[in-house]
């Protein structure tokens, strides 16, 4: 069953919310900007993630150093996993952020 559109928004906002306070509450020097429903995450070396929703596929994509990656919603784990390496979100987010920031942040509930 697909995603309804309200509860596609609501599990997107509710994600980059979720990484816009965990990035807030590390020690990391960056920069946060949310705007049109795009979460851009800057490093103080440059490098970006970016979050955007993909509201016709109903898919969370994230840009990053080491490509792109795009995540469905799984209901019955409650997370967001990519469509190819079934990866969770939260562990491509710490991943990523160590190989772009150098830095552990834990992502564990998304």
């Amino acid at each position: 069953m697909s995603l309804s559109e309200a509860r596609f928004h609501d599990l997107v906002d509710a994600a980059q919310q979720a990484v816009e306070d965990i990035f807030d509450d590390s020690d990391l020097d960056l920069d946060l900007e949310n705007s049109a429903g795009v979460l851009t995450v800057r490093f103080e070396n440059g490098s970006q993630v970016i979050l955007s929703r993909q509201e016709a596929l109903r898919q969370l994509w994230v840009a990053a150093r080491s490509g792109g990656f795009h995540f469905d919603y799984d209901e019955e784990q409650g997370l967001w996993i990519c469509d190819t390496s079934e990866e969770p979100l939260g562990e491509l987010l710490t991943r990523v952020t160590r190989e772009q920031a150098g830095e552990e942040l834990e992502f564990d509930e998304l």
